[in-house]
């Protein structure tokens, strides 16, 4: 083994070692103190001490951290993705308007029956969860297309970066449209939706969101190779037999399926995908998606893992909402990428 294997090896091993300490101090962490041993035991199917302990543990703890590990999967992998595909180190379901797409499907499916008098789907059950994945999918999926296609005719990555802001803030327009013309009760289900959250998922609801974002990495992975081809150019990756256009529509399909559905079942979570990435080649010193997309799969576990728990507050009834906890995570990257990319035209 080389040295640089020896070293990518090593951060693989220390990631998924943290990713196991912060999912366990997750769980014990929280307004309610609950002894480690005792989440322990409950996790190896014994009995608690207090039966309010079993009930804060799998009605409550459980689900917010398996969502935890699905939606910080979801988003860094859409980034890396996104970020390969542009080849611009800027690029993320976030700043390039994916985000903003998923929040106006969703934004469509809650307010627009409005306009008729009717409702799409009752809150909070699984036929509600299933029209705002969809909703969500179609709308992240919408606005990448749109992406793409300005992206054959613009090639300075800051300028596809202002082209990502305009479509976030048209998503944003018709969004305000909407909620001008909805009912009170409706507006404040979808402001509330936007700061973000992991603890509303239900076991019900993960049943469909952990499908979702399983096929969308599985997809990844099979589109490895294709990457890392990529990277060198489209007229390279061609050479090669890579089909450009079948991986830009299968790129629009898994970043869809990702961002998406991370989106309409947890809000808009902004600076995860874009920041873990950069996080991860800087660990590990590598390019090679083969490396890149299961790390960047557990830093992204790892980091919303964190974010989770300084949302929470430990030792107070308070919950932080989960965007801004991220924002404070994330936008500190932002600034290093910026200031450590002097050129952002041949950052890849």
């Amino acid at each position: 083994m080389n040295k640089q294997n020896h070293h990518t090896v090593l951060w693989m091993l220390v990631i998924t070692i943290a990713l196991a300490v912060l999912f366990l101090a997750d769980l014990i962490l929280g307004s309610v103190a609950v002894p480690a041993g005792e989440i322990i035991r409950m996790l190896l199917g014994k009995t608690a001490s207090k039966t309010s302990w079993e009930l804060i543990l799998f009605d409550i703890r459980l689900p917010k951290a398996i969502t935890a590990l699905l939606a910080g999967a979801g988003l860094s992998v859409a980034g890396l993705q996104m970020q390969t595909l542009f080849r611009n180190p800027l690029a993320g379901p976030f700043v390039l308007g994916i985000s903003s797409g998923a929040s106006l499907g969703v934004a469509l499916a809650m307010m627009a029956g409005s306009f008729f008098s009717i409702r799409w789907f009752s809150e909070g059950g699984l036929t509600g969860s299933t029209t705002m994945a969809a909703a969500a999918i179609v709308g992240a999926s919408f606005v990448m297309l749109l992406i793409i296609l300005m992206a054959g005719r613009v090639r300075d990555p800051l300028t596809m970066l202002i082209v990502g802001l305009m479509f976030g803030s048209l998503t944003g327009a018709l969004v305000s449209v909407l909620q001008y013309f909805s009912p009170p009760e409706l507006i404040e289900s979808y402001v509330i939706w936007t700061f973000g959250s992991l603890k509303s998922v239900s076991w019900g609801q993960l049943a469909l969101f952990a499908p979702i974002v399983a096929a969308g990495l599985l997809l990844t992975f099979i589109l490895q190779k294709s990457f890392n081809a990529l990277l060198l150019g489209e007229t390279y990756a061609e050479s090669l037999g890579v089909n450009v256009k079948n991986l830009r529509l299968l790129t629009i399909t898994a970043t869809g399926l990702l961002a998406g559905s991370v989106t309409a079942f947890c809000g808009p979570v902004a600076f995860v995908g874009l920041a873990v990435p950069h996080l991860v080649r800087a660990l590990l010193g590598t390019s090679n998606h083969r490396l890149l997309i299961p790390a960047t799969m557990l830093m992204g576990m790892a980091v919303m893992l964190i974010c989770d728990m300084l949302a929470e507050l430990p030792g107070l009834n308070q919950t932080l909402p989960i965007n801004a906890v991220t924002a404070l995570f994330g936008a500190p990257v932002v600034i290093w990428v910026i200031l450590k990319k002097k050129n952002l035209h041949h950052s890849f």
